[in-house]
């Protein structure tokens, strides 16, 4: 497929582009370009490869759920103004 000059002038019109003459050869060339490589991608036999969640196949590395930290709840909460039971205590604010 290709753009002919009527296409490129709809195209630039709907992008709302003034492009002079020059500058709308060169975009036919670069436009005409990028679907002459979408022509040979789609050309491609893709029937035996199995669609990819990301390029890379890579796992994520996860390290052991283990306790690595004791409890310090009540050193926190000494400074706390107010705790009760492990909670801290705040004023009402939706009544």
């Amino acid at each position: 497929m290709s753009l002919s000059g009527d296409d490129l002038a709809r195209v630039a019109k709907l992008a709302r582009l003034g492009l002079t003459t020059e500058e709308k050869e060169a975009t036919a060339t670069q436009l005409n370009g990028i679907l002459a490589l979408i022509d040979r991608m789609q050309a491609v036999d893709t029937d035996s490869v199995e669609p990819l969640a990301h390029p890379l196949e890579l796992t994520q590395v996860l390290r052991a759920d283990e306790v690595t930290e004791h409890n310090q709840r009540d050193h926190y909460q000494r400074v706390a103004p107010h705790a009760q039971d492990g909670l801290y205590l705040v004023p009402r604010v939706v009544e």
